[in-house]
């Protein structure tokens, strides 16, 4: 019942408009005008094609699994080379600011937000940017637009509804393969409470790690710090919900977990250091 009703008064409300929009662009083509807007700032620093910056944008504004929407849909579309789809995989599927400011400082307020959201964001911001000049420097720099469309395919108004019905219909499998997932991992619960009832510090641990909102509700004030350090990493939950964005494509989700830890390891370190001036 607790994953049911997250789904349902959460995740439906702030996911699916999002998910019908988003494909609606991709699908029309004019996912590159909209990441243009933010061009002028980001494409410097990570000298990447609209495309890529399309998946970072929504990635970093809309939260999971968005990012890992975005990228599998425009690399099926052909907009991401598979190279650029895991590179934007890897850092650009994170917890939503609306998320993190609405549900996660509410359940620990901190004296300085401010340094809280620097860590959630500035450490894949900063993975990402590292990523992109060491492991994938081999990824063609996009000094410009990518095609917003086939120039033979104009934007007819059949073409306008054949889309929004296909996006639809994409968005409505997706999100019900979601509150599944959900649903399974709120079970899953059941057995550390069960199998651990004699250690309620790892049981109060555990519920992040299968998943993540109902887990951040138990952990209670006094474990802020873990719930800081594992909002990046997400959840079994978080990782279910990515394989089903990405399953349909030949990207590796082993390779995002491994990502996952990586940065869950550097929130560790950043939120270990400046706890004493968060709380």
């Amino acid at each position: 019942l607790e994953g049911l009703n997250l789904w349902f008064q959460k995740m439906i409300p702030a996911l699916f408009p999002f998910m019908i929009l988003s494909g609606l662009l991709i699908g029309l083509g004019l996912s590159d005008s909209f990441a243009s807007l933010f061009a002028p700032v980001l494409r410097p620093l990570f000298r990447l094609s609209d495309s890529c910056l399309y998946c970072l944008v929504i990635g970093f504004l809309c939260g999971f699994p968005m990012g890992a929407r975005v990228c599998a849909q425009s690399y099926e579309k052909g907009r991401l080379s598979r190279r650029e789809a895991t590179l934007m995989l890897a850092f650009c599927n994170n917890i939503g600011p609306v998320y993190f400011t609405g549900y996660a400082l509410r359940l620990f307020p901190a004296k300085r937000p401010a340094v809280a959201l620097l860590g959630m964001y500035g450490i894949p911001f900063l993975y990402g940017l590292i990523l992109r000049y060491t492991l994938f420097s081999d990824v063609a720099s996009g000094g410009g637009c990518s095609p917003a469309s086939d120039p033979k395919e104009g934007l007819t108004l059949n073409r306008f509804f054949s889309e929004l019905n296909a996006s639809i219909l994409s968005a409505l499998n997706a999100i019900t393969a979601l509150g599944g997932y959900m649903i399974f991992c709120n079970l899953l619960n059941l057995l550390p409470r069960l199998l651990l009832r004699d250690f309620p510090d790892a049981v109060r641990l555990m519920g992040p790690l299968l998943e993540i909102t109902s887990g951040l509700s138990g952990l209670g004030p006094a474990n802020a710090f873990w719930g800081f350090v594992l909002l990046p990493f997400g959840g079994l939950s978080c990782i279910a919900q990515t394989y089903s964005m990405i399953r349909e494509t030949d990207l590796f989700l082993r390779q995002y977990v491994l990502h996952k830890c990586i940065q869950t390891l550097l929130a560790f370190l950043y939120y270990t250091a400046l706890f004493p001036v968060l709380f």
